[in-house]
């Protein structure tokens, strides 16, 4: 079964996340990742969340709360604030998903919610290409969005691939958490 055939499946028995994690079209990206360093993927992760977060703000512009998750995340990474509060914020971008009616907004609210979690735990990787890809699906709907979906797919490679070659363009200095993982 392809990952479009999949995906139908999903839909037809109301699941809520359209692609697992070992569905065929995030394999390469799984590759990739299990031999990424820790602060490559925390600069891709939100990197990759800055552009949900400017899509609900193009759709919902008072919403804040996956602005302040990013942020937030983005200052623990750098060692400007600690895990508690960027905690917080994270749950309350996964909590406005549960204020929304619209399952595309509804699922980039968890990309952002995964993507910030990166910063705990690499194991949140994959989640952000999991949510965002369901968000494609249903902005461009079911039978429209293979092109969306496979373009989206290929860009998460691009950009991983640009963060590996472009690690020192990250900006601050890391959390001692982070930095202690290991050299780039």
């Amino acid at each position: 079964m392809d990952w479009y055939d999949d995906m139908r499946s999903r839909m037809r028995r109301g699941n809520e996340i359209l692609f697992p994690k070992d569905s065929p079209l995030l394999r390469p990206l799984d590759a990739v990742i299990r031999t990424t360093d820790r602060r490559i993927l925390v600069l891709w992760a939100l990197d990759l969340a800055e552009d949900s977060v400017r899509y609900m703000e193009s759709v919902m512009p008072n919403e804040k709360r996956p602005r302040d998750a990013l942020n937030a995340a983005r200052d623990w990474a750098f060692g400007k604030v600690r895990m508690g509060f960027a905690r917080r914020r994270i749950l309350d971008c996964h909590a406005l998903s549960k204020e929304l009616r619209d399952p595309c907004l509804i699922a980039e609210c968890h990309a952002v919610g995964q993507a910030c979690s990166v910063v705990h735990t690499v194991g949140h990787s994959l989640g952000y290409s999991i949510y965002d890809l369901t968000a494609q699906v249903h902005r461009y709907g079911p039978e429209d969005c293979r092109d969306a979906v496979e373009s989206r797919a290929g860009m998460y490679l691009e950009r991983l691939t640009y963060w590996r070659e472009n690690a020192d363009d990250g900006g601050d200095t890391w959390a001692k958490f982070i930095e202690s993982s290991g050299k780039l």
